[in-house]
This record gives structure tokens, sequence and C-alpha cells, in this order.
């Protein structure tokens, strides 16, 4: 399989199409390497012996495969691929990037084996070429799914700017032209392949914006308008000092995709499988969210519980209340995510579809409790995070031993151990990835409203209603 090393090698040889400031740069560049290192991380974690067993997956046609390019046939593809995101997480200190990529093939792999039936058009043939080809070369992918969406009062066909939802505006014999972006898109910039879907239902009147397919990163007329986040360490190293974020607004400039790299054609009658596309992303990326935020949470945990060490007050009810909070949040959003891996169903097309009560609920309880484990975190914590003197001051050779003499807690624990756990803390909690990544706890992988209305649709509230009227003794009419 593809080592860390060899992805790499070839994102820095991808044509320069990412924008930063305005300015095209190479994948090479430094602002990206936190973020395409993680990437490379999951590539070569596959021979670590902590890893291998969750890592590696065996195929009838490539032999040996990196779980990233797995298609989920069972409830043990399932548990391995959360368990996984889970400890991967632990070693990165936050999202390692690569679940966005297999959670869109995963929805690919049922939509377009549905719209094959349904059409005719051999969607699910070119999706399984595609899938032999993500696999064999082990592909970084990212999904981009969601819309600019304009004013959100009005639907995508009635918007001033038919633009502000990607469409096709153009069938051609050989393929597609598209023009529109897509937001908010983790990790495009250092991403091989881009996997685009439908954000929404869509009604008769818009089968244009029904469209799926997947190109090279750097394809033509695809522009990556790239904002990137990282700690600045000045005087060490740690891996909390390596954690990156990047998020692209991607933007299609009547991009022309060839037939046998699209899943959806934007074709007449084809608005029927927009929702459900965007549905089932949706769904598998709020799975994944089950391993990755238990790690976010654990993480929070044990910073709490180290500040509180630190500050000789580990042994409060009030803090082990605290922690206490902290661990619920985090076991029973990765319970939720068992449940849902044992409650799932095999679709017609082979692949395994977690239940999607279970994997919202677990989404919806890890993103409404992110702040209030922020909160807690900073509870502990105290005002130090926001008001760290710099290390350059700390290792000053005159002001630094006075700071190191007052920033001084228990009498077993060294001041530069403190000062390094306050760097951390601060960069969780006042920097601007420290930002990003609260934004992404509520919002990654959906809105809680979205997650709201996936609840409610699949739950039978009106089964509820009948056990209440038994209880009341009212008839059943």
């Amino acid at each position: 399989m593809k080592t860390g090393n060899e992805y790499l090698q070839k994102i820095s040889q991808m044509k320069p199409n990412v924008i930063i400031g305005g300015k095209n740069v190479k994948r090479s560049d430094p602002r990206l390497q936190a973020v395409a290192h993680v990437m490379a991380l999951t590539l070569d974690k596959v021979e670590d012996p902590e890893f291998k067993d969750l890592l590696n997956v065996e195929s009838p046609k490539f032999g040996t495969i990196n779980r990233f390019t797995n298609i989920h046939r069972n409830v043990d593809d399932l548990l391995k691929k959360q368990e996984l995101t889970r400890k991967l997480c632990r070693e990165t200190g936050g999202c390692i990037f690569r679940c966005m990529g297999i959670d869109a093939m995963n929805a690919l792999s049922i939509i377009t084996h549905r719209a094959e039936a349904m059409t005719g058009q051999p969607y699910n043939q070119r999706f399984l070429k595609y899938l032999d080809y993500w696999q064999e070369n082990n592909i970084v992918g990212c999904c981009a799914q969601t819309d600019p969406k304009g004013n959100r009062n009005l639907r995508p066909h009635e918007q001033a700017d038919p633009d502000l939802y990607l469409r096709v505006i153009e069938h051609r014999d050989d393929g597609i032209v598209v023009r529109g972006a897509k937001n908010h898109i983790t990790a495009a910039a250092v991403a091989e392949e881009i996997i685009v879907l439908p954000t929404r239902m869509l009604t008769p009147e818009e089968d244009q914006y029904a469209v799926a397919f997947a190109v090279p990163g750097d394809w033509d007329g695809v522009k990556l308008v790239t904002r990137a986040s990282s700690h600045k360490r000045e005087k060490f190293a740690c891996p909390m000092g390596d954690l990156g974020d990047v998020e692209n607004f991607v933007i299609f400039d009547d991009v022309f995709i060839p037939n046998d790299r699209v899943f959806l054609s934007g074709s007449k009658g084809e608005h029927a499988f927009g929702g459900y596309a965007a549905l089932l992303f949706a769904l598998y990326h709020r799975h994944s969210y089950t391993g990755c935020k238990p790690a976010s949470s654990e993480i929070i945990l044990g910073f709490s519980a180290l500040a509180s060490e630190y500050n000789g007050v580990e042994d409060k009810k009030h803090v082990q209340a605290k922690l206490a909070d902290l661990i619920s949040v985090c076991e029973l959003v990765y319970a939720a995510g068992i449940a849902a891996a044992y409650k799932g169903s095999k679709d017609e097309s082979g692949t395994m579809i977690p239940d999607a009560v279970f994997c919202n609920v677990g989404r919806k309880h890890a993103g409404k409790s992110y702040y209030h484990e922020l909160e807690i975190l900073s509870d502990l914590a105290g005002g130090l995070p926001a008001t760290l003197p710099t290390e350059e001051d700390f290792y000053d050779k005159k002001i630094g031993p006075l700071l190191q003499k007052y920033i001084k807690r228990k009498e077993d624990v060294s001041s530069e151990d403190v000062y390094r756990l306050y760097r951390a803390l601060s960069d969780m909690l006042c920097s601007s990835i420290g930002g990003v990544t609260a934004v992404a706890g509520l919002h990654g992988g959906g809105s809680p409203q979205m997650e709201d209305v996936a609840i409610l649709k699949g739950y039978d509230v009106e089964l509820r209603k009948r056990i209440a009227k038994k209880l009341a003794g009212i008839p059943d009419s």
C-alpha cells in the first residue's frame, strides 16, 4: 500500500490550484503540512501493531487494503471504522481528515446502485470501476457537499443566482459541465480526489442540481480557496503543536467532468436521488463522528484532569462531578455509534447502513455538549490559558527565571511542565484553530437542526403516542 511519504510526494507534484491570501501555492506550502502529515499518518499506521488489525482489510481483488478505502459490508466493518477513528484521533489530538472521503464512497455505493436500477444509466458500473482505482491506489479523498445556498428561504431553482447551488450547465456526449461552489470542505487542499455530492432534497424543477462526481484535486477549473490554521511553537515541539486544520471554499468554474467520473448527471427525473445521496453521506459521516467526538471528549477530559491535578484540586467534589460529565458525553456518544452498527441494515447493494436514529442522536449529543465541555475545561484551567506569557519570555535569560518561579503550582510538578500544559490549553481555548475546532464540534457533519430532522424522520412517534394512550386508558381510534 501507498506510504505517507509517497502520498506527500504525489500531492507536492499536483498543479498549484490552492489559493491562500490571493496567491496560488503548491501543496508543499508549510501552512498545509499539519493536515497533510495527519493524512500521511493514516497511511503509515498500517504496520503499527496497535493499529494493524483495525487499518488493514482483506480485499478479494487487491489483497490487503486500507480501511479508509473500504466499503462497509457488515457490522464488524462499522465497529472497526468507529474504533479506528477514535484511536487515531487520540494520536493526533483532533480530526484525522480521512473519514470524509470514505463516508462519501459508502454513500455512492448505495445511491449509484439505486440510480442505475431506476434510470438504466451505468452509474453503479462507473462507481465500481472508480472504487477499484480508489482501493488499488489507497486514495486520500475528501467530500464536497455543502453549497453556498444563497437565500436560505428560497429553494435552489428560486435563487436570484442559480449557481448558488452547484449544477449541471451542459450535457455532452462524453460528459457534463458543472458550475458552482462548495463551502466548508475540510482538507480539500491536500486531497488527491474530491467527491462531490448534492446537499439537499430536490424538486422536479431541480434536476440540474442532482449531480454527483469525482475529480482529482487539481482538475482544470477547480479552485481551492483555502483557510489554513495551525499552532506556532517557538521553543519546543509536541504533538499538540503539530495539529492543524485546512478548510476550503471549492469553486467549480465551468468544469468538464468525463462520463466515467459522473455518478449522477442531473438528467431528467434525477432530482429524486439528490436528497437521499445527501442524507446517506451525512449518515455515514455522523457515524464517523461517534468515533472522533469521543476522542475529542477524552482529550478535553485528560487536560481537565491534568490541570486539576497540577493545581492540587483533583480530589474536590465539584471537580470530580465535572470530570464525570465529560466521561458521560464521551461514552454515550461512543455507545450510540456501537448501537447504530448493531442496529444497522444491509442495502441491496451489499453495503451496510448504520441505524439513522442512533447515529443522529449520538452526533446531536456530541454537538450540543461540545461548548459545555470547553466550559468545563476553561473553568478548571482558570484564566491562564488566555494570559499566558509567550514562550520567548518564559525561556528568556533575564525574565524567564521569574516567570518560572511564579507559574509554579504543586511542589512536585516542574514549572516547565506547568507551562507546557498551559501552552496546550491556550491552543485549545484561545487560538484560531481552537475556534475553528469549536465551531466544527457543533456544525461538523451537519447542523443540529438537520440531526433533528433525521431523528424525527426515523423515529416512530405515533407508536409512542399509542403507548401513552394505552397507559392513560384512552381508546385508540
